[in-house]
């Protein structure tokens, strides 16, 4: 009769098995969307429940409007910035390869107002764009493969823009279920783990916040003090530049990229002064917002150390593309969490340890 009994529960489980596994594989192309509407679901599920009270619960209209938000604040700047920057590229590439066709190219003036080196970088650059044959054979190095690099970069952003799109239609239906997908979830994980699923789910839930809120606050903070520094230098296109250290912000070094580039504009503009100010305000106060927010904001869901904040990023951009940059931190820091809680050690020790 029991072995009958346990028979009949490994079939039971091995059926669960196989049909989990083949849900997944179904799933697989839209997995990443999947996991980044997840998260942002539950990183902004005290916004949706103050919502739906204010509509009176009104769930669909809530969803909808949770929806619309999260499209008009996050997927419309970086589908606007991977439109310009893949535009912008194409016209730039065309430009200087007419240039270096022609040979009229001139080094940059700025170059001489580098300190201690300025002059000697400028005659070198000024030798080698007067020899043809060595301007056409460093072209021909460099200037294809950057091409690729940037428009590369452009296609993976563009690919982001559509699994965020995705999430953001996925997000919908966890919001307006949401409180049936709660239960539901509630009940199995109670049959699978008992008394401590609800402290697990706890965790869980509080390291996704810590993180998104990490991610995103930080990435908001820097756009801000970015587009205040640009304003006040001078730079053009502060919009699209803001939601370019936005979407930089969320990948390591990653702001430089953009405040640097505005500083050598700057530069090339023969404003010398505007340009130190620049470089000194990104140094001291965009990248102070990263060393100062981030882990403020993220030690309140979990202290995750920064190795893993950078593996996750780097190993979700590699995984699941753009939006890996949410899905990779938050998955990590999930597992962290999970196993410091399995195995009692206080947030404390592993702060000291990593």
């Amino acid at each position: 009769m029991d072995q009958a009994r346990g028979g009949r529960n490994y079939a039971y489980m091995g059926a669960i098995a196989l049909l989990t596994i083949g849900c997944l594989y179904v799933l697989r192309p839209f997995l990443a969307a999947i996991l980044f509407a997840a998260a942002i679901v539950i990183s902004s599920w005290p916004i949706y429940l103050y919502v739906l009270a204010r509509m009176r619960g009104r769930r669909t209209l809530a969803a909808l409007t949770l929806t619309l938000t999260l499209t008009c604040l996050v997927i419309l700047p970086i589908a606007l910035v991977a439109y310009n920057l893949a535009d912008d590229i194409g016209r730039f590439y065309e430009q200087l390869k007419a240039a270096v066709a022609t040979g009229h190219v001139e080094p940059p003036a700025w170059l001489r107002q580098i300190p201690l080196v300025g002059e000697t970088v400028y005659t070198y650059v000024g030798t080698l764009v007067s020899s043809r044959e060595q301007m056409m054979e460093l072209a021909q190095r460099l200037l294809e493969p950057a091409r690729h690099y940037l428009l590369g970069g452009g296609i993976v952003l563009g690919a982001g823009v559509a699994q965020m799109s995705l999430a953001a239609f996925v997000s919908f239906f966890l919001y307006r279920d949401g409180h049936t997908l709660l239960v539901a979830i509630g009940v199995a994980m109670s049959r699978i783990i008992g008394e401590r699923a609800h402290r697990i789910a706890t965790t869980v839930s509080q390291t996704v916040r810590g993180v998104m809120y990490g991610l995103l606050g930080t990435a908001l903070a820097q756009a801000l003090v970015a587009a205040i520094g640009f304003v006040i230098a001078g730079v053009p296109g502060v919009p699209l530049l803001a939601v370019a250290t936005f979407v930089m912000s969320l990948v390591p070094v990653g702001p430089p990229i953009i405040w640097g580039a505005a500083a050598i504009w700057l530069f090339n503009q023969g404003q010398t002064g505007w340009a130190i100010f620049m470089v000194v305000w990104g140094l001291v106060l965009i990248s102070g917002v990263d060393n100062v927010v981030k882990p403020m904001l993220i030690s309140r869901g979990s202290s995750l150390p920064f190795l893993l904040v950078l593996l996750g990023v780097l190993g979700g951009v590699l995984a699941f593309g753009f939006v890996g940059l949410f899905i990779g931190p938050t998955l990590l820091a999930v597992g962290y969490s999970l196993l410091r809680e399995w195995t009692g050690i206080e947030p404390a020790v592993v702060n000291d340890m990593s």
